[in-house]
């Protein structure tokens, strides 16, 4: 079963590292086919803003013509002449925002000598240069003779903000949507284990109760045992006492019984301890009354010492006769020969104090930190004296 267990929480593992190793992979791909979209979509932005910058130029132009020597150019108009800063960055801001690029942008449009004849009060000519920048981009705006032709560069401002919102909104989703896979798996495995621990308090449940049972039924049986003894048979004192055991023991099974059913009851919190007076040493010699037959039966030596002067306590009779019955039926049944327990009990201020010994296997260190869990039972112990 813990093999099992084991097996099923490492593929679990597994399958968590191997769910966030493809969604890095995933948003690494995904950033790459970003960028590249970016680069695409800055593209077909220039193309749009050349195409709108000449058609404003196309309308300036109709019915005129010009002509130079020694070289003639066909309707050729300089940008400036048509269109003022605010109309281009105007332009150029419409085509970006198409494209969801927000950022900040700078622009120059420069003539065929790269001297720069409308720009942005932004625009460093520094930009101009490839080898210090790859944020510029640029395409040409108009021309068919290189003498007249017109180069637009838009200088795109801090463009890795772009791409950090990008990223942004991956990480967000794939965050969240890992957190709730880690819960989940989190809890299958606390299900599985609380599943795993009903299992073994099921078991030890069962364990237990058999020892409940087993201490009285094994008294019941010396004590019928004995009714079939011919020495007994003829003493009518010895029957009434050994019936008397039959009986006592009987109702203890009763009581074995009702505390099995009183257990859901506990759970719910529904069960009220019936508190009343009881003097302990009462409770005591009604022990050892009771566990006489089994004591002789395995050669046990029970002795008491009793120095206790005020003796009543608050308690519920049945529990607390049931601890007693608990103690010394363990110091009987982890014992490996000739047990030998005492109980004793003396005033500490106001209290009282109960101790039990026993010469058995007692309990390691491990086993005392789960002594108060409900149906525990040790499997090993420690020899002690």
């Amino acid at each position: 079963m813990k093999r099992v267990f084991l097996l099923i929480i490492t593929l679990i593992i597994l399958s968590l590292f191997g769910l966030i190793y493809l969604q890095v992979e995933w948003i690494s791909g995904a950033m790459k086919l970003k960028r590249e979209q970016y680069d695409s979509d800055i593209y077909f932005c220039l193309q749009n803003i050349k195409d709108s910058i000449n058609r404003r130029k196309d309308k300036a132009t109709i019915g005129f013509s010009f002509q130079f020597q020694p070289l003639s150019f066909s309707n050729y108009v300089p940008t400036s002449s048509v269109l003022s800063n605010y109309q281009v960055k105007d332009i150029i801001r419409s085509e970006l925002r198409k494209k969801n690029i927000k950022q900040p942008f700078e622009y120059c449009i420069t003539n065929e000598v790269q001297l720069p004849i409308l720009y942005s009060s932004g625009y460093k000519m520094e930009y101009l240069d490839p080898t210090k920048t790859s944020n510029n981009h640029k395409t040409i705006l108009s021309g068919e003779n290189i003498i007249n032709n017109e180069t637009l560069n838009v200088y795109i401002v801090e463009p890795e903000n772009y791409f950090k919102n990008h990223l942004a909104t991956l990480l967000i989703f794939a965050a969240l949507f890992t957190s709730i896979i880690i819960a989940a798996f989190v809890l299958t495995i606390r299900t599985m284990l609380s599943q795993k621990k009903l299992s073994e308090i099921k078991s030890d449940f069962i364990n237990n109760m058999t020892h409940e049972f087993k201490t009285p039924i094994a008294t019941i049986q010396l004590a019928s045992d004995a009714l079939n003894n011919e020495k007994v048979i003829s003493n009518e004192e010895q029957i009434r006492y050994y019936s008397g055991i039959i009986k006592e023991e009987n109702r203890r099974m009763n009581k074995q019984v009702e505390k099995i059913l009183q257990a859901a009851q506990l759970e719910r919190d529904e069960i009220k301890l019936q508190l009343k007076k009881i003097d302990v040493h009462q409770i005591i010699a009604k022990v050892a009354e009771h566990t006489k037959l089994q004591m002789e039966e395995i050669g046990a030596a029970f002795e008491t010492r009793l120095q206790a002067q005020s003796t009543t306590i608050l308690a519920d009779e049945v529990h607390f006769t049931n601890i007693m019955y608990n103690l010394v039926d363990n110091a009987i049944k982890y014992s490996k020969e000739n047990p030998r327990i005492r109980i004793a009990t003396k005033n500490v201020g106001n209290q009282i104090e109960i101790k039990v010994a026993d010469n058995g296997i007692g309990m390691d260190k491990e086993t005392v930190g789960h002594i108060f869990e409900k149906f525990f039972r040790a499997h090993t112990g420690i020899s002690i004296m």
